[in-house]
């Protein structure tokens, strides 16, 4: 016996019956249609980084790095990470440790406005 077919007239506690096939309400905030013209999307690859600093060198003091060499970057202990998608700046957070793996937990999303201002 099938046991999904014994379950298809079952009651719910508050004793009205519910349809066994009744569909999934969608997201009130989209339109009709508008899921499926944004599933191609879903698919695309976008190049994702994180910038924990930056600082400029001369060839010559690139040609004398060594193993142990530090690096000054603009950037002091504490700031924010930076989130750039497609090189574009999208959010900020901080460094976390995930199973010996380093991530970013984001503490700020770039407002569209923002991101526009820095376009222009």
């Amino acid at each position: 016996m099938d046991t999904t077919d014994s379950n298809k007239n079952e009651q719910p506690q508050n004793g009205k019956k519910t349809a066994p096939d009744a569909p999934q309400q969608e997201d009130s905030s989209q339109r009709p249609g508008e899921k499926s013209k944004l599933d191609f999307l879903f698919d695309v690859p976008l190049k994702v980084s994180v910038e924990v600093g930056r600082a400029m060198l001369l060839v010559k003091d690139l040609l004398k790095m060594q193993e142990g060499y530090v690096i000054e970057l603009d950037k002091t202990s504490g700031e924010p990470l930076d989130l750039y998608v497609n090189s574009r700046l999208i959010a900020r957070g901080e460094a976390v440790l995930v199973n010996d793996r380093f991530g970013i937990r984001l503490t700020e999303v770039v407002s569209p406005s923002e991101r526009l201002e820095k376009l222009g």
